[in-house]
This record gives C-alpha cells, sequence and structure tokens, in this order.
C-alpha cells in the first residue's frame, strides 16, 4: 500500500490542488475547505451539487489567503468587497467568500435523485469548523477506481471526478477500503481513522476541466455498491503525509466496554 495522491480543496467545491506533502490536524488536512461560497439570499453555502459551474474555477493559498482563479482567468486574493464583486458577477447573484472558523456550520443542499436536477433539493448541516460534508478526510484506493472502470469501461474514473483527500494504491479488486471502517490506517506519520462509506451524489457525476458530464458513474456505483465509494475518516493522530510513502492498516480498534 502506497500513498499515490494528496489534494486540498481550499473553497467548497472549487478545484482544489494536488500535494507532495501535506499536514493533517487533528480535524483535517492543513487548509482542506476552510473557506465557502455564501449565497447571499439564502446564507447556504453553495456546492456544484446546485451550482456545478463552481466545479470550473480553481482556489489555491498564498500563505493563509485563499486565491481563487475564474475560468476566465480573473483572480480574486482572499476575502472582502473586491472579491465578493467579482464573484457574484460570475455567478450572477450576491454572495460572498466566507471562512469555516468562527461561523455557524454551513448549510448546504442536494438533490433526491442524484441523476436529475429538477428533483427535490434537500437542505443539510455541515460539521462545525470546516466545509466538509460528513467527516474531516475522504480517503480513496486505485483498487475502487478499477472496480468502477471495470464496470463502467466507458466511464472516465478519474480520482478528482471524486474528490479524495488521500488517493493509496494497491492490488486487488472489489471495494477494499469498506473493510478498513472501525480500523486505524497509518498514512506518513499520521493515523486515520475510517468511520463509514462515504455515500455519493450529484457531485461525481459533473462535468469539470477534462471530464464530461456521466451520470452513468453514479448509477454504476448506485447498482453495484449501494452509491458509495471511497471512505469518510477522521483524524486518531496527526502528522505528516507524502505521496510515495507506504501506508498500512495497523490494528483493529478496541471496542468500548459497557458502563455498569
Amino acid at each position: 500500500m502506497e500513498v499515490v495522491g494528496l489534494w486540498r480543496y481550499p473553497v467548497k467545491s472549487l478545484q482544489g490542488e494536488e500535494l507532495a506533502v501535506a499536514g493533517i490536524e487533528p480535524d483535517g488536512l492543513v487548509g482542506d475547505r476552510r473557506w465557502g461560497i455564501r449565497d447571499g439570499g439564502t446564507d447556504r453555502i453553495l456546492t456544484a451539487r446546485r451550482r456545478p459551474e463552481l466545479l470550473a474555477a480553481s482556489a489555491s493559498y498564498d500563505d493563509d489567503l485563499p486565491v481563487i482563479t475564474l475560468p476566465d482567468g480573473r483572480v480574486a486574493v482572499g476575502p472582502g468587497e473586491s472579491t465578493d464583486r467579482l464573484l457574484s458577477e460570475w455567478l450572477g447573484g450576491p454572495v460572498s467568500l466566507v471562512p469555516s472558523r468562527g461561523t455557524d456550520p454551513g448549510r448546504a443542499e442536494f438533490f433526491a435523485d442524484a441523476t436529475d436536477d429538477t428533483s427535490q433539493a434537500i437542505e443539510w448541516t455541515m460539521p462545525e469548523g470546516r466545509y466538509v460534508d460528513a467527516a474531516p478526510l475522504l480517503v480513496l484506493t486505485t483498487v475502487s477506481l478499477r472496480t468502477g472502470a471495470h464496470l463502467h469501461p466507458d466511464g472516465v474514473w478519474d480520482p478528482r471526478r471524486f474528490r479524495p483527500n488521500i488517493l493509496i494504491d494497491l492490488e486487488g479488486d472489489g471495494w477494499i477500503e469498506d473493510g478498513w471502517v472501525g480500523r486505524l490506517l497509518q498514512v506518513g506519520d499520521a493515523t486515520v481513522r475510517p468511520i463509514e462509506p462515504c455515500t455519493r451524489c450529484t457531485m461525481v457525476t459533473r462535468a469539470q476541466p477534462g471530464l464530461e458530464t456521466d451520470r452513468d458513474v453514479f448509477r454504476t456505483l448506485a447498482r453495484h455498491h449501494q452509491g458509495h465509494l471511497g471512505v469518510w475518516a477522521d483524524v486518531a493522530t496527526p502528522g505528516t503525509v507524502s505521496t510515495g510513502r507506504p501506508a498500512s492498516v495497523i490494528r483493529m480498534e478496541q471496542p468500548v466496554a459497557p458502563s455498569g
């Protein structure tokens, strides 16, 4: 097992940064999803579920400041009025760039049917502190990508479509990371704890630079794996991880004895 990919996404639902080395803090990857674009009318954090054009822009960091590059090449650096004006012009309505820390947990929407943008929109609330969907880290393996590609060979199972933080390469077939739930995973000098399979949504069907719209990616996962791909994980031990380093499942978690 080897770490072969690391990504962080400074701004929720924008393209992120591929990294060679990343720090893992107690609540996730350093800099990951620390910012979001908030709708001025609803106060919800925008995501590419409802606004797929977000995937055409990218975000990176200049020191601690988020840098957003729009599809037309215009650039916004950090929060503030000029950034908000530029984003509002691009998205066609009042929005603002907001931090995830020091604010209420973000609210957003997803579609009841991941293949139908006219289906019911359902609101959910993100965990406090970051604009993540369910947990601090998303771990994915090349085994699961190969399994998906075997089931839907006309699709492009590029890891960018699935937005992992950590991609691990190993041999085998099937949905191997499901079996890591409840165990500890060593990555570099950090350990993470997979807690549940990641339930996929409209995001995996969306077009983005170099990838076309493909609703059959989601349909394949729904048909063969209850819509899951990869696992959500929290942080057991902070540390540093880099590509090219080994990864290993190190032990089973010990069950907590019942009280009384």
